[in-house]
């Protein structure tokens, strides 16, 4: 096993010899927030703006919405290749040009044409600089230690909706929504821009010669039995557990609870995120790498389940939520060290870009989907318990991703 803390690995891990790059890990965490906060988080705050001003339908502007989210599935198969050969500096500073950009084109999109051209670029933009590059990044420069970097760029990550919705909120009081929006891409362009030109300007660890876990190509791996088990459960679970919060406001309501409350519930579940992913590094302390990936879906399965069966009170709601949050905290730390823990560091980029796509399109189709289906099975309590379902099927399908680990 390639040791990359030692002085043959060559990495700068800091376990050895050298240390990690300092700026890299606080410049990714203020990176993710705004990145987030105003690519992704701002647009449901300005919808209903957009809707009302341009006359476009909610159904037109969420299109755009979800495009941007497949597009930035698909292309960060590339994003992935070209981090692993040439490091994340010129592809994530290039993605925080393109996310400016993208908000400008859209601030200032006379027709719809023009609107989707704009979410077209900000899907490009996320796939070079949201969790995806972030974490092939982290993993290169701080493995074996990199669990630890992951989970506080996600806790950082996770603030990104507390900071950037209550301020687009605030801006969209006082201004149109296209001023908005040129105001946050000044925002995003400022904070992100430099520093990534900046802070990712450090030598990149070479490949390791040989994987930290499998001895195996790149193609291999792609079309092993557990890769591909592990691309169908990992796509089935972010089904479920969008359109889980997609429609959790209206299963609330649903209930009988205003919609303040439903918006409590949901917000508090966020909380709940961010105490998941504290807890992580702990799990993966006391469980192996199969049977936690088959217990957090499974609990993710569970809880669904729960909002399907019970109706209140609302208190129980709110933990349920809460504890369904936790899990959605964790889901995100399992899918950033999947690889991994199964096929070591060297080409983390690539085959993470691979194993995310089809799961960020299931997220990306699971507000459309979400919406369809539960008029037909009867209500948002309905949908839940069939999304509980395929949750529980692919902690099934997870069972079988285990690797044979070397001697």
């Amino acid at each position: 096993m390639t040791n990359l803390g030692s002085r043959t690995g060559g990495a700068a891990t800091g376990t050895g010899v050298r240390s990690r790059p300092r700026a890299v890990l606080p410049a990714l965490c203020a990176t993710q927030i705004t990145g987030w906060g105003i690519v992704y988080y701002a647009f449901p705050v300005l919808n209903p703006q957009i809707t009302a001003a341009t006359g476009r339908s909610a159904s037109t502007t969420m299109a755009a919405f979800s495009l941007a989210l497949v597009i930035s599935g698909l292309a960060g198969i590339r994003v992935g290749r070209v981090i692993d050969q040439h490091g994340p500096r010129t592809v994530m500073t290039a993605g925080s040009v393109t996310g400016a950009l993208s908000l400008v084109v859209i601030a200032l999109a006379p027709n719809p044409a023009v609107f989707f051209t704009g979410w077209i670029l900000a899907g490009l933009a996320m796939s070079a600089t949201f969790y995806q590059p972030a974490f092939a990044a982290l993993t290169r420069w701080w493995a074996p230690d990199h669990v630890r970097a992951l989970t506080v760029v996600t806790l950082a990550g996770g603030l990104a909706s507390t900071v950037f919705a209550p301020l687009t909120a605030v801006l969209a009081n006082h201004l149109t929504w296209r001023t908005t929006y040129l105001v946050l891409a000044a925002i995003l362009a400022v904070v992100t821009i430099p520093a990534h030109a900046f802070a990712l300007r450090v030598p990149w660890p070479p490949v390791p010669s040989v994987p930290v876990r499998i001895e195996e190509a790149p193609g291999a791996i792609v079309r092993s039995r557990s890769f591909l088990l592990l691309a169908v459960a990992f796509t089935l679970s972010a089904f479920a557990m969008y359109a889980v919060v997609v429609t959790l406001v209206p299963l609330v309501t649903e209930r009988g609870y205003t919609t303040g409350q439903a918006a409590w519930a949901l917000g508090l579940g966020g909380a709940g995120q961010t105490l998941g992913r504290a807890l992580y590094a702990p799990l993966v302390r006391h469980t192996g790498t199969t049977s936690r990936t088959v217990v957090l879906i499974a609990l993710g399965a569970m809880t669904t389940a729960v909002f399907a069966a019970v109706p209140g009170p609302y208190t129980l709601l709110i933990a349920v939520s809460v504890a369904a949050g936790v899990v959605r905290g964790n889901l995100t730390l399992l899918q950033a060290t999947a690889v991994t823990d199964r096929w070591g560091t060297a080409h983390y980029g690539r085959l993470s870009g691979i194993l995310s796509a089809p799961a960020t399109t299931a997220s990306a189709l699971a507000p459309f989907a979400a919406a369809l289906l539960a008029p037909p099975l009867g209500g948002t309590p309905h949908l839940f318990g069939l999304l509980a379902v395929l949750a529980l099927a692919a902690a099934l399908v997870a069972a079988g991703t285990s690797t044979r680990k070397p001697e």
